[in-house]
């Protein structure tokens, strides 16, 4: 059955919110969906370990909950959103499929290169790795960001995906999958996200580089550029007002799901992504990439 892509989801505007960061998807108004009720898988994945950063919540969440229902075990990387992450791995193990949550810092190379080691410890083999994991902060004037918010940003968004890469890819087999998310902010700035904007052109970079570096080995490697989703990510790291009219202005006029998201790293996951790699995809409600 077609469904309107304009009115089959909450319309701005949201109600106004905020958090603390990172954020929790049960403070969230409306809820995010992540595809609990809606994603149907059809084996695609079947027999797959997966490793998913940011697998708490968001897209991340999706993201497992699809893989799961596709049939791949997945190893939840999170930071310390305990409840959420033990909600993902609820789905996961409701699909039939191996949920390992292991909580911990990114940022930091040692813990990386212990998550890779864990997801082969649990599962054997790793065939896709989702670097998903993100720190944003809105902050008005350039002289207002610190050094200390600059490396963050970085550490958490950039360094971690070539800890996490440089961990895995020597251990991966021919046909493994790698899927890194960027951001329209990689082609389209948000002056006010100038830290985060940076890392995801970088993270886009990175990508295409890496895939050129690794196609020999049989690996393929890409990346997803969500537009505006809805996550705690929004409410934690942005004021009220813009909360409110969050995704208004895409040509669709709404923010996307979690659960939107899913079907392209599902995609690039699977075989059917056979010739594919160093592509940027994106799903952006209609708003261009320039």
């Amino acid at each position: 059955m077609i469904e309107d892509a304009v009115k089959n989801a909450p319309q701005p505007p949201q109600p106004k919110q905020q958090q603390d960061m990172p954020g929790s998807t049960q403070a969230m108004t409306p809820k995010p969906d992540h595809g609990e009720e809606s994603y149907k898988g059809s084996g695609r994945l079947q027999g797959m370990a997966a490793v998913i950063t940011g697998g708490d919540s968001g897209i991340g969440r999706a993201v497992a909950i699809a893989f799961a229902r596709e049939g791949a075990d997945v190893l939840i990387s999170y930071y310390n959103e305990h409840d959420d992450a033990q909600d993902t791995a609820r789905y996961v193990e409701q699909a039939g499929r191996k949920a390992i949550v292991v909580p911990g810092d990114i940022k930091d190379e040692q813990h990386c290169k212990e998550l890779i080691d864990r997801a082969f410890k649990e599962f054997g083999k790793l065939d896709i790795l989702v670097n998903n994991a993100a720190h944003q902060a809105t902050i008005e004037k350039i002289e207002d960001i610190s050094a200390e918010e600059w490396d963050v940003t970085f550490r958490t968004n950039i360094y971690s995906m070539f800890y996490l890469c440089k961990a895995a890819i020597p251990k991966m087999q021919p046909g493994a999958s790698i899927i890194n998310t960027s951001s329209i902010n990689a082609k389209n700035p948000t002056p006010t996200l100038l830290a985060y904007a940076t890392t995801k052109g970088a993270i886009a970079n990175f990508t295409a580089g890496l895939a050129g570096l690794v196609a020999e080995k049989g690996i393929r490697v890409n990346a997803v550029a969500p537009g505006p989703i809805w996550t705690p990510l929004i409410p934690s790291t942005m004021p009220e007002e813009k909360v409110e009219s969050f995704g208004k202005d895409t040509p669709i006029g709404r923010a996307g799901q979690p659960v939107e998201l899913a079907p392209a790293y599902v995609m690039l996951a699977s075989t059917e992504s056979s010739y594919i790699t160093g592509a940027l995809i994106p799903v952006t409600g209609g708003r261009p990439m320039l």
